[in-house]
């Protein structure tokens, strides 16, 4: 006897994500914690991307807030994780992380690092071990400092190493940014407070306090678990891109999670077993997002929230999803910040210029232009509809 396993449409899948996702009013959050939480990470390759992933969905986005639980009560850390790229996680979920995804990733970028230095310069493990120590040593005398202020006092990360040989863009840089990459993506330091404004890309660095120690396997099925929470239903393709694990990872990963199958439109999948009975529509709401949200960069297969044929307009060359608008739980268009502060919309679907649509995402740019103010911000990763927004 065969047991047809539950079918989810996408339809579910979208009226989840107005809840799941605090993209609608009434479920904005009180607080930047709740935001992580319910997002799982939030990307942090530009900074503003954070701050302007939690005042989409919080109730009252002062950025004060986001800066304390950051900076003073550390309740949301930085780290260099999934997918070799920056994100913020909540604290308790921190030492997960590191054990499911960090550690390899800084064990990889080492290797890289130490493989230059030694093709290029001779240098080996003492060498770059001493270079460690050296910076913790800075630190521990300035309390916090700049990169530039790092480089000054160990000059030893003066050291330039050649990238890209042969190529337009070679370039010989010094290893200071990798140095500190690797470092903090070891938990040994930690960004600290930008320079400029909140939207400001130069951070000083500080100690940091090493995660507890967590066995892998124990933690790459703790990630799998809070990941279905936030994106589930999802693929194991979903879950294997979005956390950088092998395949073979992935899967016993999910073996140990509560999820059971169903099937998607597009193969089968895995939902947590509240997941099972979504509801089939749910009230339209209209959100912002900025460059690489979650939401916008949660999942491998995106056909079921992005029509394919947008893609062109609203990605760069190397996959990172540009400002998008939403609507109903799909991706109706794309924004952009111009140098005098106005926010600048075009949609790209039929669904985003109903009247309803309209008015709510109206009310939203106002939203946006309000909290940023005097703050201008240009995404590190542009795409092709954002530079015609926002004036090349």
């Amino acid at each position: 006897m065969t047991t047809s396993r539950p079918r989810i449409t996408d339809e579910q899948r979208r009226a989840r994500l107005g809840t799941a996702h605090l993209l609608a009013p009434a479920a904005r959050a009180a607080t930047p914690e709740q935001v992580a939480d319910a997002l799982l990470a939030l990307h942090a390759t530009d900074p503003a991307t954070v701050y302007l992933a939690v005042a989409a969905r919080m109730t009252d986005p002062a950025p004060a807030r986001l800066e304390r639980a950051l900076y003073e009560e550390r309740s949301l850390l930085r780290m260099l994780c999934m997918r070799r790229t920056m994100f913020v996680v909540p604290r308790d979920l921190a030492p997960v992380v590191d054990a499911s995804t960090a550690r390899t990733v800084a064990a990889r970028e080492r290797r890289g690092l130490l493989k230059a230095l030694g093709e290029q310069h001779g240098h080996g493990e003492e060498w770059l071990a001493a270079a460690e120590e050296e910076v913790l040593e800075a630190l521990a005398d300035f309390g916090e400092a700049t990169a530039a202020e790092l480089a000054a006092a160990v000059p030893v990360l003066r050291t330039q190493i050649m990238v890209s040989p042969g190529k337009p863009y070679q370039a010989t840089p010094r290893i200071t940014s990798r140095v500190l990459g690797v470092m903090a993506a070891q938990g040994r330091i930690r960004r600290g407070r930008p320079l400029g404004t909140w939207a400001s890309s130069q951070f000083r660095w500080s100690p940091a306090e090493p995660h507890p120690d967590l066995p892998a396997d124990d933690a790459r099925a703790e990630l799998c678990t809070r990941y279905l929470r936030s994106f589930g239903p999802s693929t194991t393709e979903d879950v294997t891109w979005w956390t950088g694990w092998t395949l073979t990872d992935t899967r016993r990963a999910l073996a140990r999670t509560p999820a059971v199958a169903v099937d998607l439109a597009h193969g089968p999948g895995h939902a947590l077993p509240d997941q099972l009975d979504l509801p089939s529509a749910a009230e339209p709401a209209a959100a912002l997002l900025p460059s690489l949200d979650p939401t916008a960069m949660g999942w491998r297969h995106r056909d079921w929230y992005l029509d394919p044929n947008l893609v062109p307009e609203l990605f760069d060359a190397s996959g990172n999803i540009g400002p998008t608008i939403w609507w109903d739980g799909r991706i109706v268009g794309g924004w952009a910040q111009r140098p005098d502060g106005e926010i600048a919309t075009h949609l790209l679907t039929p669904e985003g210029g109903t009247r309803a649509a309209r008015a709510a995402i109206a009310t939203e740019t106002a939203r946006l232009a309000a909290f940023l103010g005097e703050i201008r911000i240009r995404p590190s990763l542009r795409t092709p509809l954002e530079r015609r927004l926002a004036g090349g």
